[in-house]
C-alpha cells in the first residue's frame, strides 16, 4: 500500500479526458426515470470492455457487477464485500447551459448531475481493476435508476434480487453539491437527509355563478385556510429541535374562472423530517386539520399520503472512514462536516439495511455564478470528476483492508 495514493491519482489523472468523454455522452443522452435503457446500455458496455460481466435490468433499468481482488494484505476469507453505489436518471427540465454537449432530448436534462456520479463511478471502477492485487474481498458496483421518482430504484433493484447472493457488509454513494467549490468533499455522521412523503389533496365543494356566493361551498376559499392551518404542524405541533418542513407547493382549482366557483380544488405537498415517530403523528395531525377545516366550512377533502423514502443515516464508522481516508487524499484543509439536509434520497432504503456513508463532492467552479440543483443552468466543473473517481476508489480499497463491520 505503499504510495497507494499517489498511484491512484496518476491513473485518475491518466483517465481523465475518457472519463470526461463519458460524461458528456450521458449529459447530451439523459433516460427519465424508469426509461434509462440507453444510459443502461451505457453503462453496460463500459463496463463489459473493462472486462466485468453486468447484470442489466435489476429494477427494470438498473445495472450491478462485481469484481474480486487478487491481492492479500491479511488473513481473511475474502468474502467481505463493499459497495458502490451511483445514479443515474435525469429530470424533465428543459437545459438552458448553452453548452456545447447538452442535451438533445427536448425537456430532459442531468440537472442534478447524475451523469456526473455515474461517470465517476466508472472512472473508480477502471482504476480498481488495474489495483485489483492490491486487495483481497469482494466490490460491488450498483447503478441505479429512478432515483429522482417514486417508489425509487433502490427499494426497486432490492425487491428484484439485487442482495440475494450477496448482501455488502459496507456501501457508499456521494452527491454532488454546487454550492461547494471543487477540490472539497463533506460528510456528516448519523440523521443526514430527510424523510420524504407526497401529500394529494382534493377539496369537494359546491360550485357555482361567482356573482352568488351564498349558493355554493366555495372550495377555493376551504383549500386557502387548510394551507393557513397546516402551517401549525411544524409551528406548534414538531419540537423545536425537530427539523420539519411542511411545504404545498402546487394548488390547482379545476373548472373555475373568473365568474365560475368551481367544484374542486387540488393541492399537492411534502413533508419532510427526521423522526419516524413524528414522521407518522405529523400525517395523522395533517389528515385531521385537513379535513376538519374542511368539514367546518361544508365541504370534503380526501387526503392521500404517499409514503416515501425514510431518512439518510451515516453509520458512524464509515462515516469517519470516509473522512480520514478524504483528509489523507486531498488534505483535511479540503474535508467538511456539514449539516443536516432537507432533502431527500432513496440512498436511504440500503442505509437502513447496511451499514453506510452517503457523502458530497463539490462541483462550483470558484468565481463563476452558483446554479443549484434542478436548475435548468446547473453547471459541473469537470476536474471534480478526477477527485471523485480517485477519492471513490481509494475509499474503497481502505475499507476492504480495515473492514470495519466484520
Amino acid at each position: 500500500m505503499d504510495n497507494i495514493i499517489d498511484r491512484i491519482k496518476q491513473l485518475a489523472h491518466a483517465q481523465h479526458e475518457e472519463v470526461i468523454e463519458w460524461r458528456r455522452w450521458m449529459h447530451r443522452h439523459p433516460d427519465l426515470s424508469q426509461e434509462e435503457y440507453g444510459t443502461m446500455e451505457f453503462v453496460a458496455e463500459r463496463l463489459r470492455a473493462m472486462g466485468l460481466e453486468p447484470r442489466t435490468g435489476i429494477g427494470k433499468t438498473g445495472v450491478m457487477a462485481m469484481l474480486e481482488g487478487s491481492g492479500k494484505w491479511e488473513e481473511g476469507n475474502g468474502k467481505y464485500c463493499v459497495a458502490l453505489r451511483s445514479d443515474y436518471d435525469a429530470l424533465p427540465i428543459a437545459e438552458c447551459t448553452g453548452l456545447p454537449f447538452a442535451s438533445e432530448k427536448p425537456g430532459v436534462m442531468h440537472a442534478c448531475g447524475h451523469d456526473m456520479h455515474t461517470c465517476s463511478l466508472l472512472g473508480a471502477i477502471k482504476i480498481l481493476i488495474q489495483l485489483r492485487d492490491q486487495f483481497s474481498g469482494t466490490l460491488m458496483f450498483i447503478f441505479e435508476p429512478s432515483e429522482e421518482k417514486y417508489p425509487g430504484g433502490a427499494r426497486m433493484m432490492m425487491e428484484d434480487g439485487l442482495f440475494d447472493e450477496v448482501v455488502p457488509n459496507e456501501i457508499y454513494s456521494f452527491h454532488c453539491l454546487p454550492e461547494m467549490d471543487c477540490g472539497k468533499v463533506g460528510m456528516r455522521k448519523g440523521k443526514y437527509m430527510a424523510s420524504t412523503d407526497e401529500l394529494y389533496w382534493t377539496v369537494k365543494g359546491l360550485g357555482g355563478h361567482g356573482a352568488t356566493p351564498h349558493l355554493s361551498v366555495d372550495p377555493i376559499v376551504v383549500a386557502s385556510h387548510i394551507v393557513i392551518a397546516l402551517q401549525q404542524v411544524v409551528s406548534r405541533n414538531a419540537a423545536p429541535m425537530m427539523p420539519t418542513v411542511l411545504t404545498i407547493g402546487k394548488i390547482q382549482e379545476v373548472g373555475g374562472r373568473t365568474n365560475i366557483i368551481p367544484d374542486t380544488v387540488k393541492m399537492e405537498g411534502i413533508i419532510r423530517t427526521f423522526d419516524e415517530k413524528w414522521r407518522l403523528e405529523a400525517h395523522e395531525k395533517i389528515r385531521k386539520i385537513s379535513t376538519g377545516v374542511a368539514e367546518a366550512m361544508g365541504a370534503a377533502c380526501d387526503l392521500f399520503i404517499d409514503y416515501g423514502y425514510p431518512y439518510v443515516f451515516n453509520d458512524d464508522a464509515c462515516t469517519q472512514q470516509v473522512h480520514d481516508n478524504a483528509c489523507a487524499f486531498l488534505g483535511e484543509e479540503n474535508v467538511e462536516w456539514l449539516d443536516l439536509r432537507m432533502t431527500a434520497e432513496d440512498f436511504a432504503f440500503f442505509a437502513q439495511k447496511i451499514p453506510a456513508c452517503y457523502f458530497r463532492i463539490g462541483i462550483h467552479e470558484p468565481g463563476t455564478p452558483f446554479s443549484n440543483l434542478h436548475r435548468p443552468n446547473l453547471m459541473v466543473d469537470e476536474r471534480s470528476l478526477e477527485l471523485a473517481n480517485g477519492l471513490i476508489a481509494y475509499n474503497a480499497l481502505m475499507a476492504l483492508k480495515n473492514r470495519i463491520k466484520q
